[in-house]
């Protein structure tokens, strides 16, 4: 139980971050910073109880990859989208609504989602599941840099979220359009699947 409960944290507050720099529209270069370092430091603080996924895509990844347990897919999943939930209900309470982003171009926003949460999960497992890596103090920054990086470079075609539990909690946000979230999530699950191909491919000896 306590690793689902780590899951449900860290995604609360990375959700959360998001939707108190969003919503009210901070300035700037301030959101893709602030949400990058928020998954950063609550990586650093729950990846030695859960492996910090905080994204059924990272966990479908990390699953394929072999480091993550068959019983323990589903409750992260559950995990984690009912914290973008939760999360999306307090910005809510706090700053109301947001004003959703027009998605202009499906086929822009499916390869933007795609690319950049391959990049992320590629990063999880060649930083905090391989073998030449283990034991390492910077993952935490090397993916959070890669959702800040991520921001910067598609957020304005497809809201950014590399994340189905982020598109989850930023459409009760309003931040995109409901019906627009299965962009997100189909392709946000394609990249975490193609990323373990990729990884193991590469790693063939690294079990």
């Amino acid at each position: 139980m306590r690793k689902y409960i780590t899951e449900f944290i860290g995604t609360f507050f990375l959700v959360l971050t998001i939707g108190c720099t969003a919503v009210p529209g901070a300035a700037g270069v301030i959101p893709p910073l602030a949400i990058g370092m928020a998954l950063a430091v609550m990586i650093f603080a729950g990846g030695h109880i859960s492996g910090a996924h905080y994204n059924p895509a990272v966990t479908l990844a990390v699953w394929l990859r072999g480091k993550c347990e068959t019983r323990d897919v589903l409750p992260y999943v559950i995990a984690q989208v009912a914290a973008g939930a939760a999360a999306a209900a307090t910005v809510g309470f706090l700053y109301g609504a947001g004003k959703p982003m027009v998605i202009e171009s499906v086929p822009k926003a499916i390869l933007a989602e795609f690319l950049f949460t391959f990049a992320l999960a590629y990063v999880v497992l060649n930083t905090a599941t391989a073998k030449g890596t283990a034991n390492n103090s910077f993952y935490g920054l090397a993916i959070g840099m890669t959702v800040l990086v991520g921001a910067f470079s598609v957020g304005a075609i497809s809201g950014g979220a590399f994340n189905p539990a982020v598109a989850v909690g930023v459409a009760i946000m309003k931040l995109v359009n409901f019906p627009d979230i299965w962009i997100h999530i189909v392709a946000d699950l394609a990249g975490g699947a193609v990323a373990a191909i990729v990884f193991k491919g590469a790693n063939p000896d690294d079990k």
